[in-house]
């Protein structure tokens, strides 16, 4: 009988643990393998010497080390760098890793392509491929730091794909990263985004993680935000409000609300009365994005004086309102830029 192997980052300690003892193997041994692949980076059984012969031929015969591999990295002016991985079945995904003072942030994909199109990203105009596995998540992360010899200690959910639309994955390589027995990166580090899925923002809701939680918002009413996001037709935003209201009760967090700023289409000043209107009264902010605009899109950016009007608007109106810096735009790796390119 041929045995069907199962990639290893596919566990989470516990399910490592569990899966290993079922073989006869001492739980602890996990805790083991779990420092060789996240902290040592060995990508092959034969040379986790730590490991007894016995169990490292069981591994051999039961599982297998996923990798990744670079297809292009590109540098930007401002030192950000954008990496292009090709998957094992040869579809291709981007990473960002972004430096700013003490932080190193890498912004991940969590599947090939989107289901959502959303008007302002590139991300889904080529459509939906599959989600990644979790070893596939993690790989990006593991890939910067064993072979670029980067150490990211934020990680961000902003990636290819809509992170809730692939919430089992997606919550195991939290699990992972979070571990003190792997990444080791806080909790409060790690920022997921979403487009806006409620059931899957109920149900992280009932984890009460002290992760950051970071909606795309982009619009303070409905028939706009439908225009922009066509998730908003299946979850209308007076339903997402009260799902990031309950949210942030129940987990005592603040949620931030990004929101892309596009020229004459959502960047007037009442429509900054409005968003104030509609999110002031729970823990929440807004991070304000300038649009960052790809080379066929018929979109424009305001002007910066626009984008600081707007801010100042929200602010008087008692928001706590940032602009967030955009960087890597000169090697399209800023927000929402990110492309979805198949190979097969």
């Amino acid at each position: 009988m041929i045995v069907q192997k199962k990639d290893i980052k596919n566990f989470t300690l516990n399910e490592l643990q569990e899966d290993i003892k079922n073989s006869g193997v001492e739980k602890y041994r996990a805790t083991q393998l779990f420092d060789l692949l996240y902290k040592k980076g060995i990508e092959d059984f034969r040379e986790m010497l730590s490991l007894p012969a016995p169990f490292r031929d069981l591994l051999q015969e039961n599982y297998y080390i996923s990798k990744i591999d670079l297809a292009n990295l590109a540098k930007s002016k401002d030192q950000t760098e954008k990496y292009l991985f090709k998957l094992e079945d040869e579809n291709l995904i981007e990473s960002v890793l972004i430096f700013s003072d003490e932080r190193v942030t890498e912004c991940i994909s969590t599947q090939i392509g989107c289901k959502y199109n959303c008007l302002f990203c590139e991300s889904g105009k080529k459509g939906f491929i599959r989600n990644l596995t979790v070893g596939e998540i993690l790989n990006q992360v593991l890939f910067v730091k064993k072979k670029m010899k980067s150490n990211p200690n934020n990680i961000v959910f902003m990636g290819i794909g809509e992170p809730l639309d692939n919430y089992d994955n997606v919550v195991k390589a939290i699990c992972i990263l979070n571990s003190k027995n792997a990444f080791n990166i806080g909790a409060r580090k790690i920022t997921l985004s979403t487009c806006g899925i409620i059931p899957a923002i109920k149900r992280l809701q009932e984890r009460n993680w002290q992760i950051e939680l970071s909606v795309s918002l982009h619009a303070p009413e409905n028939k706009l935000r439908s225009y922009l996001m066509p998730v908003n037709n299946l979850y209308p935003l007076p339903d997402l409000i009260e799902a990031c209201r309950n949210y942030a009760d129940k987990t005592n967090r603040q949620i931030t609300f990004e929101y892309i700023l596009i020229k004459g289409v959502n960047d007037s000043l009442i429509y900054a009365d409005e968003l104030a209107k509609l999110i002031g009264r729970f823990n929440s902010k807004v991070n304000l994005i300038t649009f960052n605009p790809a080379p066929d899109s018929l979109l424009q950016a305001p002007a910066a004086s626009q984008v600081k009007s707007f801010k100042n608007k929200l602010i008087a109106k008692g928001i706590p309102t940032t602009i967030r810096i955009s960087k890597g735009d000169d090697i399209s790796a800023a927000c929402g830029q990110l492309k979805s390119l198949h190979l097969k």
